[in-house]
């Protein structure tokens, strides 16, 4: 029933098929800039019931409307007219984008209650550190920085409609086409500003197969046939490339990557204000976002705790939105994972133990891999471990500061140190193919930084007294972690484990405070 499904967590798929509904009810407006709110929902109203809707900034104001039922957008743009082509000839594509502009301007200043803005980005660091210097514990510090950091609801149903506008050009040739948001949009890791990356499906294709076993004839469609999937998918997304860059109001800086190991399509989506990444469906990508998603759900500490260590990462260059030697979000996140499954008593099970809860339905083997686990959360024995973040975050620096990378890799299915396989620096096992490293980009002088800055944090929460920290109005916790230590390399820093004290803190401050902002917002990327 409804009522028992909205009372208990959802199921990934469950939460995926009812965003993505809500997407098809759902249109953009560009709003003019003396708006009134009311007049707006009014004449909205008339073409049938507004579900909900909010505002946002991006390049003046727009409106996102969810209605109840798909009939009133047919209804809105019967409504809705052509641009005169005076100066420009258009494309008459006609989408769910519109523009309102008022008949009548008003010119006598009228009071209007300003419209309330969903913020669409997180605050600059040095604004999170101010913040977090007014919390009481470090625990509340983390919590803080989750909140600000992570998607609002807002901002999620943006990506989803993203994701509905491209699969209507998808729909044009593919009718069945899905296009669906995969990663960081919708594994509860997601932070605000961070890329939408979706995938065509054309998988409900398959649900068709069981209707053909009646009658005596075996029937199938002709369709073209090609040497390989690979070069149906490059095909396919050369085409939808093609598309949104010709036909696609707002899509810009189209990029077609064929040649890439995932190929993919990448543009730039102005109405939304999102950097998008269109690739063909992945099946193995997906249970690793669903996988994300049930140890996000499971325990609060798991997201605070994740968002924080990236953050931190980001801030002293350990990673890089710009592809490279540098450790990814993905495999921070997995070794967040495994540090809390290490823990006594472990905070997530492993990978193995959510396959054994597997029921029939979520028995998955793709390409020859066993991709099985458990999607029903409640199947899940909540964990007995009651450590606090402070405690967490502090051992998290101690575990991976003194961490045998030379001689262990870092296995999630086990949940144990598992000797490597072979020899690169960092060996993190991919949770579903389990024959690749997922962090083999990593090198040795990065690893090696990575294991000074978690020595040098673990050193800094030890060593603090946070009261005279707050008496001097110095940063403290977790705010003290996250301005650059020093201009130390890896190795000055490895001689000298000894920790900076507070005059430095106070000096770095004031630097800071002269750095200019770029860097700053450089400091937080993704």
């Amino acid at each position: 029933t409804d009522a028992e499904v909205s009372t208990r967590k959802k199921t990934f798929a469950e939460v995926q098929t009812e965003r993505l509904d809500q997407a098809e009810r759902t249109v953009l407006i560009k709003c003019p800039s003396k708006l009134n709110e009311k007049k707006l929902l009014q004449y909205l109203a008339s073409h049938g019931n507004v579900k909900s809707h909010f505002f946002f900034e991006n390049r003046g104001i727009s409106a996102l409307i969810e209605f109840s039922e798909k009939s009133s957008i047919t209804s809105l743009q019967d409504a809705v007219g052509i641009p005169s082509a005076s100066e420009h000839h258009v494309v008459p594509f006609k989408s769910r984008l519109f523009t309102f502009t008022l008949k009548n301007p008003v010119s006598q200043h009228v009071e209007e209650t300003p419209l309330r803005l969903s913020p669409q980005s997180h605050i600059p660091v040095k604004d999170l550190i101010e913040k977090l210097c007014l919390a009481d514990s470090i625990s509340s510090q983390m919590y803080i920085l989750l909140n600000e950091y992570q998607l609002t609801e807002e901002n999620i149903r943006l990506r989803f409609l993203a994701c509905s506008l491209v699969q209507d050009f998808a729909r044009a040739y593919f009718p069945d086409s899905t296009v669906k948001p995969f990663g960081s949009s919708v594994n509860t890791f997601g932070k605000l500003g961070s890329d939408v990356d979706m995938f065509l499906d054309f998988r409900d294709t398959g649900r068709h197969a069981t209707k053909m076993k009646k009658g005596p004839f075996e029937m199938e469609y002709q369709m073209k046939r090609l040497p390989s999937e690979r070069l149906a998918t490059q095909r396919i997304l050369s085409v939808i490339g093609d598309c949104l860059d010709n036909f696609g109001p707002g899509c810009a800086n189209v990029q077609k990557i064929l040649n890439a190991r995932c190929p993919l399509v990448k543009f730039s989506h102005q109405p939304t204000g999102f950097q998008c990444d269109l690739s063909v469906s992945n099946s193995i990508a997906i249970r690793s976002s669903e996988l994300l998603y049930i140890y996000g759900c499971l325990d609060s500490r798991v997201r605070a705790l994740v968002f924080t260590i990236r953050c931190w990462a980001r801030v002293h260059g350990l990673t890089n939105s710009a592809p490279g030697t540098w450790i990814t979000n993905f495999s921070l996140t997995i070794m967040v994972m495994f540090f809390l499954q290490r823990r006594s008593p472990p905070i997530i099970p492993t990978l193995d133990q959510l396959k054994e809860l597997a029921g029939e339905k979520d028995k998955h083997i793709i390409g020859g891999y066993d991709c099985s686990f458990v999607s029903d959360l409640r199947k899940i024995k909540p964990t007995k471990n009651t450590e606090t973040l402070d405690v967490l975050l502090g051992e998290f620096f101690e575990y991976f500061g003194n961490f045998d990378f030379r001689k262990n890799s870092i296995n999630l299915r086990k949940g144990k140190e598992v000797n490597k396989p072979e020899s690169s620096p960092l060996y993190i096992w991919n949770p579903f193919e389990q024959d690749l490293n997922i962090s083999k980009n990593v090198n040795q002088p990065q690893l090696e930084k990575f294991i000074a800055m978690a020595r040098e944090s673990a050193w800094i929460l030890q060593k603090e007294d946070k009261t005279q920290h707050m008496i001097n109005k110095e940063p403290w916790g977790l705010a003290a972690l996250l301005i650059p230590f020093g201009k130390n390399n890896s190795s000055k820093m490895k001689n000298r484990m000894k920790g900076i004290g507070s005059e430095t803190i106070r000096s770095l401050l004031d630097s800071l405070k002269l750095n200019n902002a770029s860097s700053q917002q450089k400091a937080v990327g993704k």
